[in-house]
């Protein structure tokens, strides 16, 4: 959609748009009152932004809104869509990656006590599993950066399909209960 379409959303409509993007109140709160943008880079600017004032509790909680890398989202998740076309990468048919994803899965939770959050989109299958296994040599501390580097990369990225997404035709949209 255009930054206008954007802007002209109703504010549930926009929030539930960016709640997709990353599942964070204060990112989502931030932009919303930001609008209207009427520029796509002044809304990129502000997202970039807002992402670097989230807390670790923060990115943690946003972390119950992605599936493991390997693993597919359950449908009625905010990001679902977004999360099935970015590990479109992954090769479903490679049971020795499965595997050794599930296994690098394992591990990291046991280490770090969250899931593994990597942006999956562009990226190669074999790719995610060297990026987990450097990870697990990380210290607690860096790879919380990393894991909030990682979930705005994944929210940018979203931003901006979101951006370039011809916009919903209302006729067919699904119309919610009254």
């Amino acid at each position: 959609m255009s930054i206008e379409e954007f802007d002209a959303l109703a504010e549930a409509e926009a929030a539930a748009a960016l709640r997709a993007c990353v599942d964070i109140d204060s990112w989502v709160a931030a932009l919303l009152a930001g609008r209207p943008y009427g520029d796509a880079d002044a809304l990129r600017a502000a997202a970039r932004g807002e992402s670097r004032t989230w807390s670790a509790a923060e990115v943690d909680d946003a972390l119950a809104g992605h599936p493991r890398i390997g693993e597919r989202a359950d449908r009625g998740q905010a990001g679902a869509a977004h999360s099935a076309r970015e590990q479109a990468g992954l090769d479903p048919a490679d049971a020795d990656l499965a595997a050794r994803l599930r296994a690098g899965n394992e591990r990291y939770e046991e280490r770090f006590g969250r899931i593994y959050l990597v942006r999956a989109k562009g990226r190669s299958g074999p790719e995610l599993l060297r990026l987990l296994e450097e990870r697990l040599s990380h210290d607690p501390a860096t790879e919380q950066r990393v894991t909030h580097e990682q979930l705005a990369e994944i929210a940018l990225l979203r931003l901006e399909d979101l951006l370039t997404a011809p916009a919903p035709d209302p006729a067919t949209a699904p119309q919610e209960p009254r």
